[in-house]
């Protein structure tokens, strides 16, 4: 980060143009920019995504649970449990098959569900989760796991905020340095068919 540096223009200096003044400027205020506005930015969004998911975990569990479910039969058909983000680990590759689970309300439901074994047989049982209707649902998100995004989240904002700052002082250092190279241009076209000339008043 060149941000530092740009501070040292603060230096009293008869050479000092009024650039380099607005640059030292621009500098301080990106420092108080990281210091301060960047974590503000990252907590803020982070304690929204946290207040949402925490709000989902709730529902998830007010309107999820677990029954145990009973293989009837098998399908003929195979594929691959997809990985649950919510879940610390990625389940193995498993089989759908034909089961039959209880609902919330007591009663008994038929259906392709898939089986954590490969080769599941007749009256085998596993646990599933199902909604109030009794269709087969992802598990609910965990609070641990509602919590580690937002933190990500936070984090996520925090460094793009940041960013965003050291965008914007490049930005300006680089319209700076043009005005520059132009006051010098004109500097140059005003002297330069004179320069060395005696008597030029150069």
């Amino acid at each position: 980060m060149r941000t530092i540096p740009g501070l040292w223009r603060w230096r009293r200096n008869p050479l000092r143009r009024g650039t380099d003044l607005i640059e030292a400027w621009v500098a301080l205020t990106a420092v108080g920019l990281f210091a301060l506005a960047a974590p503000v930015v990252g907590w803020l969004c982070g304690s929204a995504v946290d207040a949402s998911l925490r709000e989902t975990v709730r529902f998830q569990h007010e309107h999820r649970h677990r029954t145990t479910a009973m293989v009837v039969g098998r399908s003929a058909e195979r594929h691959t449990v997809p990985f649950d983000a919510e879940s610390a680990a990625q389940h193995d590759t498993g089989s759908k098959v034909i089961a039959t689970w209880r609902t919330v309300d007591g009663g008994s439901r038929t259906g392709l569900v898939s089986a954590p074994s490969r080769r599941p047989r007749a009256g085998d049982t596993f646990g599933i989760w199902a909604d109030q209707r009794g269709r087969p649902v992802k598990p609910p998100m965990n609070a641990d796991g509602a919590r580690t995004h937002a933190v990500l989240v936070g984090l996520g904002a925090a460094v793009l905020a940041a960013g965003l700052v050291e965008c914007g002082r490049r930005l300006i250092v680089w319209r700076l340095v043009r005005r520059r190279y132009e006051h010098l241009d004109r500097a140059w076209a005003k002297a330069g068919p004179d320069w060395g000339r005696t008597g030029a008043g150069s």
